[in-house]
């Protein structure tokens, strides 16, 4: 097609980031899509590799409750941040009609309204309000800045994003046994961050209040930048600080403490820092004195602290929990509460892309979240190259079959079976994970599908 030709050119383009550049980029705070090509890019993406019935099929809940889907908002960036708010569709069709039409930059998921979104005009204000939405969780890498050492703002790397994978092992598990929550999806941001999903009926149907007590129940990092000491705990440790510490241990000997990654303690200014989460003015004086006059690693570093606040504890009870204070401020989630609290916040959906950095949100597998690298997901261009490749290989190939069509065609008998786009590409691996998530849900929402039917049942 002619979009498609333009496609071809604009990525053999010298704008467009050679694959040599982009091996030298150690972190996705550069762009690797060409502003000229991104929208040519985007068409291509919604027509042939957004997933709109995997999409429909998580949003819609098993179509217990049709108003479930209808009466969600969504929000739209367009080209230049146009933003336009309260986005409400009937059904699978129409949303994709609305996607593919204006090919949003960004698109945002809200709450479940007593109404349609569309409508809110039409409707009082004390008639229109959220009654439902997923419980999320946002946590960003800028959140780190103080305790970084390699990046800042908007970059990451590898050596940063091990904060990322704890937030996630840690969370997971409160999440999951603290309070039952089953079906958790969690999503890569597309450039500095990660966003979490809990999509369990109690959750979704959490009220303002409930949400406040649990995103509080986890916020376990508190304070602004003028205080010292974030994490205030006692010995001995609830079962659910214990817990933290025992996840998190290792992830704060291989993030903070490692040469590899922050090597935290072989900066005087963050040496300081720490030691000033101690609060015992002679303790932090005679270790600043000793790490100034001495040669040691960070590691040998950290031992001298524990040991000091081990000997210094015995006099002194308050600084018993001091060394699971530090280690906790270190490694444990920084969450933005208010995300968490509010019915009416808008969080961004997961598979769209990125436009800065062009990368596709993408789902993330938390039993496996240690092998994730964020520097390896699909860009946008890499994703319409490797459909042109594969194409290119299997010459005839079907070039217009997508997430539809497959679905369409299952069960159906067919000469030959068509190979979907996504599969031609390296988003297929994250798809699967998406999959599973929805089979999980799947089991809860034939659950509910059942008991609508119980309920109505004339006896």
């Amino acid at each position: 097609s002619k979009d498609q030709s333009r496609l071809r050119c604009l990525r053999n383009s010298p704008k467009t980031m050679s694959s040599e550049t982009e091996k030298n980029v150690k972190s996705v705070h550069h762009s690797s899509v060409d502003a000229d090509a991104f929208p040519f890019l985007l068409k291509q993406y919604y027509m042939r590799l957004f997933p709109y019935n995997k999409y429909f099929k998580w949003l819609s809940y098993g179509g217990v409750d049709k108003k479930e889907f209808q009466n969600r908002e969504f929000s739209f960036t367009l080209k230049d941040d146009v933003y336009v708010r309260y986005q409400s569709f009937q059904d699978l069709a129409e949303l994709k009609a609305a996607i593919q039409k204006r090919c949003p930059y960004k698109i945002d998921i809200g709450a479940v309204f007593t109404a349609k979104p569309k409508d809110h005009k039409k409707i009082k204000a004390s008639e229109f309000s959220p009654v439902a939405k997923e419980l999320v969780f946002d946590i960003d890498m800028t959140d780190y800045d103080e305790i970084r050492t390699c990046c800042s703002g908007a970059a990451i790397c590898h050596k940063c994003w091990g904060f990322m994978t704890a937030a996630v092992k840690v969370l997971d598990t409160a999440l999951r046994e603290d309070f039952g929550f089953q079906h958790l999806l969690w999503v890569y941001s597309g450039r500095r961050g990660i966003h979490c999903w809990v999509c369990d009926k109690r959750a979704r149907n959490l009220s303002q209040e409930a949400r406040g007590a649990v995103a509080e129940y986890l916020q376990l990092v508190r304070g602004g930048d003028q205080a010292a000491r974030k994490v205030n705990l006692s010995m001995p440790l609830y079962p659910a600080a214990e817990r933290a510490v025992n996840v998190l241990s290792p992830y704060f000997d291989s993030v903070v403490l490692s040469d590899r990654s922050q090597d935290l303690l072989a900066h005087a200014d963050q040496q300081k820092t720490m030691l000033a989460v101690v609060g015992d003015e002679k303790l932090q004086t005679e270790l600043e004195r000793s790490w100034t006059e001495e040669s040691s690693t960070t590691t040998e570093k950290w031992s001298d602290l524990c040991q000091s606040l081990k000997d210094a504890s015995k006099k002194n009870k308050q600084l018993s929990s001091r060394k699971y204070e530090i280690m906790l401020q270190y490694t444990y989630p920084r969450l933005d509460i208010n995300v968490s609290k509010g019915l009416n916040h808008l969080l961004k959906s997961p598979f769209v892309v990125h436009p800065k950095t062009g990368r596709v949100c993408v789902p993330i597998d938390p039993a496996n979240v240690d092998d994730f690298d964020p520097l390896a997901v699909p860009t946008i261009d890499q994703l319409c190259a490797e459909i042109d490749e594969y194409e290119a290989d299997k010459a005839g190939g079907d070039k217009d079959d997508n997430d539809d069509t497959e679905e369409a065609a299952e069960g159906q008998p067919s000469p030959k079976r068509k190979v979907r786009d996504c599969a031609k590409t390296s988003l297929q691996t994250y798809m699967s994970i998406f999959q599973d998530f929805l089979t999980g849900l799947e089991e809860e929402n034939a659950e509910l599908r059942q008991d609508a039917q119980d309920s109505t049942m004339d006896w």
